[in-house]
């Protein structure tokens, strides 16, 4: 079920909320935890109720790996309550290699000649990556004695909860269960309401709207057997512009209807093209996945602790399987390298002391984030050296390949540059908003308009495909 679809927006969301609060109100409010779970499994059940059997079969693996690191935690069985943690992350993946990496890994194994394996052409399961990356953290966590638990309901619905299922936040269980058993949340709060609702509609223009929009002039860029200067930064800034709005809509959606439910999801995205630095961008864009390498793979395999080789080396695995985590193409582990490679120059040059003003940070920051987006977004190798060739390609005119409408698009484009540089994010804006029925009711209307604009167009958030 798409955020953007009109049964979403007018039946599911309203309907799931204000039944929340009814449950909450007349009844125990620990039954209302279980609405939300039921609506959560409706949720993505509607797209295929197959998969509702793999996600329930993951979260009773990790519940029942954590319920025994909780429980044979101790001095003297610590190296039990080890295997077990170890063996729950290997089971995760295991269950995520098969559904997600199991065709890439036999088609090279057959490229190489090492077998000839029949290719697995399995549906992904959506989310598959984020509550699997959810689920290892809340092991490692018990492990730590961060978190425990032994209420299998709350732990169900910190993993199927619907707004960061399918594309993160990648979530905490010791962040977000104090507010799903605090019953003072469980009461109507009509500002925080009206607020959701402004953040779901930005989030939803963004995606309808502007992201959408960049698409239908990304796929002819990346189509092309050829390309000139001009179409080739067009179909690049094209892409950057469509990840971003469409990404940061989503995010922006995820945070508005868990705040009309009176939930704080953890702020996943934060004006990364105002970055200064790939450290910083990493700061900024997919902010629970960044944390989460850097706490639960760059550390563990070292971090900066063993000398400068090493933490360079650290850097560049963990960006390569960062790559490899958002898709089974060479593509994404080239993309993830170039920015571990990124990482490495701009440690390397902040061990040296080198200054860099901010204005020549933040151009030459995305700059590299342009060029690094065309191998994300290209389905090979070939398609990317087209687009790649183009962009340094000073000679070439203008052909009208990728900008179907004619040259104002290229205005477009460089306005978009100044709008990303320099203009207040959707949390900066919602936070100066003083909610009244009149900006309420606006909303509404802007909500309702944007879901007909896109009614029967609207594409899948991007990241639903990881």
């Amino acid at each position: 079920m798409l955020f953007t679809s009109i049964v979403f927006c007018f039946v599911f969301l309203p309907f799931t909320v204000l039944l929340y609060y009814k449950i909450n109100r007349t009844l125990k409010y620990r039954l209302g935890l279980i609405w939300l779970i039921l609506a959560s499994l409706v949720f993505y059940g509607y797209w295929n109720l197959r998969y509702i059997a793999l996600l329930l079969s993951s979260v009773m693996i990790n519940y029942c790996c954590g319920y025994l690191i909780t429980k044979y935690f101790a001095e003297e069985r610590n190296e039990l309550a080890r295997s077990v943690m170890i063996a729950g992350i290997v089971a995760d993946l295991i269950i995520l290699g098969i559904f997600k990496y199991l065709g890439f890994i036999t088609t090279n194994l057959n490229y190489l000649g090492i077998g000839s394996f029949g290719v697995c052409d399995i549906i992904l399961p959506l989310g598959i990556s984020f509550f699997t990356f959810t689920q290892i953290a809340f092991l490692v966590d018990s492990y730590k004695k961060i978190v425990s638990t032994k209420n299998f309901i709350s732990y169900l619905l910190f993993v199927t909860y619907f707004p960061h299922l399918l594309a993160g936040p990648i979530l905490h269980y010791r962040d977000m269960m104090p507010q799903f058993m605090d019953e003072g949340k469980k009461q109507v709060d009509w500002d925080r309401i009206a607020y959701g609702l402004l953040l779901f509609t930005i989030g939803l223009f963004k995606k309808v709207v502007i992201a959408d929009k960049f698409a239908t002039w990304v796929t002819p860029g990346f189509g092309a057997d050829y390309l000139t200067m001009i179409e080739a930064w067009a179909a690049a800034l094209s892409y950057t512009f469509q990840i971003y709005f469409d990404f940061s809509g989503y995010t922006d959606m995820a945070l508005g209807m868990s705040a009309m439910m009176n939930i704080r999801l953890p702020v996943n995205f934060n004006s990364p093209y105002k970055a200064n630095s790939i450290i910083e961008f990493w700061k900024r864009w997919h902010i629970t996945l960044s944390t989460f390498l850097k706490d639960y793979l760059y550390i563990p395999l070292g971090g900066n602790r063993k000398g400068t080789f090493r933490r360079y080396l650290n850097l560049l695995i963990t960006m390569f399987l960062g790559g490899l985590w958002h898709g089974t193409a060479w593509t994404y582990v080239v993309w993830g390298l170039l920015h571990g490679g990124g990482l490495v120059v701009n440690h390397a040059f902040r061990a040296a002391r080198l200054n860099m003003n901010w204005l020549m940070g933040r151009c030459l920051t995305f700059i590299f984030v342009v060029v690094a987006w065309v191998f994300f977004r290209a389905a090979n190798f070939a398609q990317a050296s087209v687009v790649l060739k183009g962009m340094v390609n000073w000679h070439g005119g203008y052909a009208q390949a990728t900008l179907p409408q004619g040259r104002g698009e290229v205005a477009i484009l460089l306005l978009f540059v100044v709008i990303v540089f320099s203009v207040p994010n959707s949390l900066e804006i919602a936070k100066r908003y003083q909610p009244n029925w009149w900006w309420t009711i606006a909303t509404g209307l802007v909500l309702a308009g944007t879901v007909i604009y896109g009614f029967g167009q609207t594409t899948t958030f991007i990241y639903y495909q990881f």
